[in-house]
């Protein structure tokens, strides 16, 4: 008998329904479901929970294959958040633009400057670049405060458009001569890039 089938067992057993089970374990009604549905396993610290409150061994609860995928899977959702973790500050450090003085100000003005006290560009090319940072920096925020839900696809659709952000940011101030600000962006493109190799 596999645990999902187990885990139903034990629950109904004792008359409960998946949401007071949850409650009992300190864990999301959608936990229960997914654990009883076979779509994954609870963490090693869930399942010392699920076995004191059911009064019964790991051993009974789990087989070692299913312990091994069971710490697998933990093991990737814990990259998984470090990795989002990582990309979402360096997101929300392209703010940073914003104050730095990182812009060349032309040739009439030759001093380096903040984007707020730049004056040697289009008005245009200024709100572009107040665009890209903005965007990333939104980005990093909002990827923060997911990272708050158990929801791998949004983590992913945001890993995606803050990569897809960074190479904007770079491509933008190299082709608008910003050298230091594309730079900046490619710095934070490259600690961003490795570290989600290396955590993957």
């Amino acid at each position: 008998m596999e645990f999902n089938e187990k885990l139903q067992e034990l629950r109904k057993a004792k008359g409960l329904t998946q949401e007071e089970l949850a409650e009992k374990l300190f864990v999301s009604r959608t936990a229960i479901s997914k654990w009883e549905s076979g779509r994954g396993y609870p963490s090693i610290d869930s399942l010392k929970e699920i076995s004191r409150f059911f009064s019964v061994t790991i051993d009974k609860l789990i087989c070692p294959e299913e312990i091994l995928s069971a710490a697998e899977e933990e093991k990737q959702a814990f990259a998984d958040r470090t990795a989002s973790l990582l990309s979402n500050t360096l997101d929300l450090l392209s703010a940073l633009l914003l104050f730095l003085p990182v812009f060349g100000n032309g040739d009439a003005l030759p001093a380096a400057a903040g984007l707020f006290r730049l004056t040697g560009v289009h008005p245009w090319v200024k709100a572009v670049f107040l665009a890209v940072i903005g965007l990333s920096a939104l980005n990093g925020l909002c990827g923060l405060i997911l990272i708050r839900f158990d929801r791998p696809v949004w983590n992913r659709h945001r890993l995606v458009t803050g990569m897809a952000l960074s190479v904007l940011g770079v491509a933008v101030f190299i082709a608008a001569r910003q050298p230091y600000a594309g730079i900046f962006c490619f710095a934070l493109l490259v600690i961003k890039t490795i570290g989600i190799m290396k955590l993957r």
